[in-house]
């Protein structure tokens, strides 16, 4: 890229010869080597800055830095403080990343001169422990910042599970007491613990309004309790399951907290068949619906067939459910009779059992079911449609597989898509198999 104020010039004219006016340019595909390209004579460091900005969001760290030595204005907008207010670290080694690193003397200038501007930060490291490491090294520099957002993502595990505890408590901490004003944390898969979000609560108790944690082991109960009893701002939060309890439901619940608008819990099973999963009151459900009637309560299920016990067994307000692994058809018929709330429902996989009644009784109670999903399941083709009937157009996303669907004396595939367009009032066939 030519420097500004430099401009390509295709040849030179004789003394005395007249020159083209610029409006007499020859064509886009003109014969002369530099004629077909309007942007040899563009001078590049005439671009307004917000222009220039522009261009820089969506370069990398490492891209910034090379289209900020093209000229003097593309290095002044390289500092503008706007620039840096959203930004993603990229940390990698290069022997085993799946992205491209940044250079750690980048990162040093940018902590340098821009620390007091980041705002909407986040971390993306892969599966190396120098990757954590880095990044707790840069948050333990970021003592001038104001961060809003915080990000910590690891694109492959282990990671952050593998530096010290006291390592990245310490480099959190830094954040959670410069910032006064966070807002928004995501964290997955990290030593975070109980003396970090008491530190995260005595700070930012006033300003945090969502909150996403997954995989934090060393996060117990009494620990997300702090938070739902002092952040009273809360509007999402997003937990393991066994972070959840009678008293954290209550705790949002009570008249000092606004409505909660989301609350997601993933059901992992950590080690099969040796974990009994605890239940939660429906008097605790009650009291959080009660406080926030429009809150969407969303569960993801990754357990075996034998460790649904504790689920479902009374009445729970779940809005959305996904089974990312087999469901038996008893499990289906308690979400029917007990799941009021539903609006989603995603299965994965069941014991190829029809769930003819089943999905039946579910379109009978869940008045609010707009969303279907179905893998490797079974369902007649007359037991579907009867769903169908029963949900008509309010089923705004239909995904079922064509195998999925077992023919039958009185519809065939090719009568059964007619059929089911006809009720939801819209065409709809049902989802293939990749041959590949």
């Amino acid at each position: 890229m030519k420097r500004a104020g430099q401009k390509v010039v295709a040849g030179t004219e004789a003394p005395g010869t007249s020159q083209p006016s610029k409006k007499q340019k020859t064509s886009l595909y003109g014969s002369g080597f530099g004629e077909s390209d309007p942007c040899t004579s563009m001078d590049w460091g005439s671009l307004p800055h917000h222009v220039i900005l522009r261009v820089f969001q969506f370069l990398t760290l490492v891209d910034r830095a090379r289209a900020s030595s093209v000229c003097r204005r593309w290095n002044e907008v390289f500092h503008i403080p706007d620039l840096w207010r959203r930004f993603e670290f990229e940390l990698s080694q290069p022997a085993t990343s799946y992205l491209k690193s940044t250079h750690p003397d980048l990162i040093q200038q940018i902590i340098k001169r821009h620390a007091d501007h980041l705002q909407y930060v986040s971390f993306k490291v892969d599966s190396s422990t120098e990757s954590a490491e880095a990044a707790c090294d840069i948050l333990s520099q970021l003592v001038n910042c104001s961060i809003k957002t915080l990000g910590l993502i690891s694109t492959a595990k282990p990671s952050f599970m593998n530096v010290s505890k006291a390592h990245f408590a310490s480099a959190l901490t830094v954040v959670f007491v410069n910032s006064k004003s966070l807002s928004s944390i995501k964290i997955d898969d990290t030593p975070l613990d109980d003396p970090s979000l008491k530190v995260l609560v005595a700070n930012n108790s006033d300003t945090l309004k969502l909150l996403k944690m997954s995989s934090c082991p060393h996060v117990s109960p009494a620990g997300i309790l702090c938070v739902a009893d002092q952040c009273h701002g809360l509007k999402e939060l997003a937990l393991n399951y066994y972070i959840l309890s009678d008293e954290l439901l209550l705790a949002l619940s009570s008249e000092k907290h606004v409505d909660l608008e989301h609350l997601r819990i993933d059901v992992v099973s950590e080690n099969p068949g040796q974990v009994q999963f605890h239940t939660i009151k429906k008097q605790s459900w009650d009291a959080l619906v009660k406080h926030s009637p429009k809150v969407n309560i969303v569960m993801y299920f990754f357990l075996y067939e034998d460790e649904f016990d504790a689920f479902f067994r009374e009445e729970t307000p779940v809005t959305h459910l996904y089974f990312g692994r087999a469901v038996s058809k008893a499990m289906l018929g308690r979400i029917g009779m007990n799941c009021p709330r539903l609006i989603e429902l995603v299965v994965c996989a069941n014991g190829l059992q029809p769930l003819d009644d089943e999905l039946i009784q579910i379109a009978e109670r869940c008045k609010n079911l707009t969303a279907m999903g179905l893998g490797e399941c079974e369902v007649t083709c007359r037991g579907f449609i009867e769903f169908v009937k029963m949900c008509g157009g309010r089923l705004t996303q239909l995904s079922i597989m064509e195998e999925v669907l077992i023919p039958d004396n009185d519809y065939s595939l090719d009568r059964l898509h007619l059929e089911v367009s006809k009720h939801l009032g819209r065409m709809w066939f049902p989802d293939m198999m990749p041959t590949w």
